[in-house]
């Protein structure tokens, strides 16, 4: 299997690409068409695209460093179980440390399953070659 990327993997890149886009461009300059024509888009952009992207953006980085200290003893792509715990992590953080006791975001447990679907989608892609099939010589 070949190595994990960590801040060269492909969609590390494009999420953080897809952030600063939504961030500088979208959000500030797009908001006059988009709130009144697209309202849907609005409130996803908005609200829950950087809750989707939240994972494939952040747990490259967290896994290098991890591995940089020794904490991570490989380099693998991300497995379910590792992607499963950091997700309960940063789910207590954002979602009740941060809000109720630190006053810093919101505490809207929808942006969870945001976090889980985003996290889903990227174990998929990360650990894709591993699906598929062998090929079998005749």
């Amino acid at each position: 299997m070949k190595p994990f990327g960590y801040l060269h993997d492909r969609l590390f890149g494009f999420s953080l690409a897809a952030y600063a886009l939504n961030r500088l461009v979208v959000l500030p300059h797009l908001a006059g068409i988009l709130r009144p024509h697209l309202p849907w888009a609005w409130l996803f952009l908005h609200s829950h695209f950087d809750d989707l992207i939240l994972m494939p953006a952040a747990l490259p980085v967290v896994l290098w460093i991890q591995r940089l200290t020794g904490l991570r003893s490989h380099d693998r792509p991300p497995g379910w179980l590792e992607m499963l715990s950091h997700l309960l992590v940063w789910s207590v953080m954002c979602k009740i440390v941060g809000p109720f006791y630190c006053h810093i975001g919101v505490a809207d447990p929808s942006d969870i399953l945001f976090f889980a679907a985003g996290g889903f989608a990227a174990c998929l892609w990360w650990n894709r070659p591993a699906m598929q099939p062998s090929s079998v010589a005749a």
